[in-house]
């Protein structure tokens, strides 16, 4: 009896010390970022003066950019934890804390290089917020090779590039960042795919281009560190397939054409050079392959979801 209130009196002393130090999930603090690095192709790509590659907000007034209106998603990702890259620092801060390193045409390749840039730099901590999308340039280069490589032998290179991405990632992880990678796209359904299928017989062009997307995905998802701590995946490729099926659930009126007007294609493209019938929030494509604002909210959404629920 005396050995078991003993043990009794251990379990509570021990209990209570505990709840003196804000014991349970109260120990764990929710991670905020002190930073926010984007690595990538067009879709994360803010430029020097403003401008993205999807729609831009014109201001109602003068008419020039507005940075902060029709943002993509890595912006509305740093926003939402109170960073600020300096391609838009409308409140003038001395100091920003987001990185832009994301840039137009980049592939898988230009990706690791933006990585060693950074890593030349000053590295990563457990602080920084790392965005990585890009494979879309890959899966295009790859498809304008068809005809003289086969189906296998440019899936299996699509896999290559999208396990080479994953390397970089891990890299990036394991160096202390906390990293956010999204699948690409699904090229399959994009207003280019559309056109590929209307003007070649050969064989379904769209299908073509979206099992490409697929197996660079799974060599990306197959490669990917998958611990929880390090690494939070987002799926854009399932965001894109179902906006593109049922387009009126996501508010879209249009899920294959192009918004922007061919003589002015983003980054050039704002809301004062669209076709008639388009507007920057219904049409899911700002290009041919480029996506619009009301995407662009979407995969923010699903990064803000996982940043905030991984135990980073």
């Amino acid at each position: 009896m005396k050995s078991l209130k003993r043990h009794l009196a251990i379990l509570l002393g021990a209990t209570a010390m505990l709840a003196a130090c804000g014991g349970g999930s109260s120990q764990i603090d929710p991670f905020r970022p002190s930073r926010l690095i984007a690595f990538g192709d067009e879709t994360s790509a803010l430029r020097s003066d403003g401008s993205k590659y999807t729609v831009n907000a014109t201001d109602a007034t003068t008419g020039a950019i507005a940075c902060s209106s029709n943002p993509i998603w890595v912006q509305s990702l740093a926003s939402y934890y109170g960073l600020v890259f300096s391609q838009c620092n409308t409140s003038n801060l001395a100091a920003t804390t987001a990185v832009m390193y994301a840039s137009a045409g980049a592939k898988v390749a230009d990706v690791a290089r933006q990585a060693d840039q950074q890593f030349a730099l000053d590295g990563f901590n457990n602080k920084d917020l790392v965005t990585v999308l890009a494979g879309v340039n890959d899966i295009l280069e790859l498809y304008a090779s068809y005809g003289a490589q086969g189906e296998q032998v440019l899936g299996d290179e699509a896999e290559a590039r999208g396990k080479a991405l994953a390397a970089t990632v891990n890299t990036i992880a394991n160096a202390g960042g906390k990293v956010i990678i999204s699948t690409i796209p699904d090229v399959g359904v994009t207003p280019f795919a559309v056109s590929e299928r209307a003007s070649h017989a050969d064989t379904d062009r769209a299908k073509l281009l979206s099992d490409l997307s697929s197996r660079f995905n799974l060599g990306l998802r197959l490669n990917v560190l998958n611990d929880g701590h390090k690494i939070g995946l987002i799926l854009t490729d399932e965001l894109t397939q179902t906006a593109a099926k049922y387009p009126s659930a996501y508010s879209l009126a249009n899920s294959t054409e192009a918004a922007c007007l061919a003589a002015y294609q983003p980054p050039l493209c704002t809301d004062k050079t669209l076709n008639s019938a388009a507007s920057a929030s219904t049409y899911m494509w700002a290009s041919s392959t480029l996506l619009g604002p009301s995407v662009q909210a979407r995969i923010a959404s699903l990064a803000q979801t996982r940043a905030s629920n991984n135990p980073f």
